[in-house]
C-alpha cells in the first residue's frame, strides 16, 4: 500500500505537525498540568502513525529511519539515567530547584530536574513506540508478500 488520496495525505501533513507541537507541549509541562513524558511521547508517536497510514511506511522511513529513531531511544533513556544518577550523587541538592531566583510557582522551570525527567522520557517513550509499529509494519509486509 503507497498510501491513501491526495486529501488525507495532504491534511496528514498539515495536522502532523499540530500533533507534535501538542506532544511537546505536553511534555514540557506536564509537571504542571495533566501529561508528562509518557503521554507526550506518545502523542509524538502517534503523529508518525498518521504519517504512515497516510503516506505508507517508506515515506515515514525517509522522514525519520529507525536507526534514527534506535539512537533517540537510547539517548532518552541514557539521559533519565544521567538524571538519576545526578540526584544519588549529590542528592537532594540536584533534585530541587536549582534556578531558585529565576522561578516562580506554576512556571516552566519551577520544578527542578522534572521537566528533564519527562524530556528524557518522552523520547524514550516516543521513539520506542514508533519502533515498534514500524517493525510490527514491516512484519505485515513481509507476511503479505509471503502469501503472495
Amino acid at each position: 500500500m503507497k498510501g491513501m488520496t491526495v486529501i488525507v495525505k495532504t491534511i496528514s501533513s498539515w495536522v502532523k505537525v499540530l500533533i507534535v507541537l501538542f506532544g511537546i507541549y505536553i511534555i514540557l509541562f506536564g509537571h504542571l498540568t495533566p501529561g508528562g513524558g509518557f503521554a507526550g511521547g506518545v502523542i509524538l508517536a502517534s503523529s508518525y502513525v498518521l504519517l504512515m497510514l497516510a503516506f505508507g511506511r517508506e515515506r515515514v522511513e525517509e522522514n525519520l529511519s529507525s536507526a534514527l529513531s534506535s539512537k533517540l531511544d537510547c539517548i532518552g533513556a541514557f539521559a533519565f539515567g544521567m538524571i538519576a544518577v545526578l540526584g544519588f550523587v549529590f542528592g537532594g541538592v540536584f533534585f530541587t530547584n536549582f534556578l531558585v531566583k529565576y522561578s516562580q510557582q506554576f512556571n516552566l522551570i519551577s520544578a527542578g530536574t522534572i521537566p528533564l525527567s519527562n524530556i528524557a522520557i518522552g523520547l524514550k517513550v516516543g521513539a520506542s513506540l514508533f519502533l515498534v509499529i514500524f517493525s510490527l509494519s514491516v512484519c505485515c509486509k513481509n507476511s503479505e508478500s509471503d502469501r503472495e
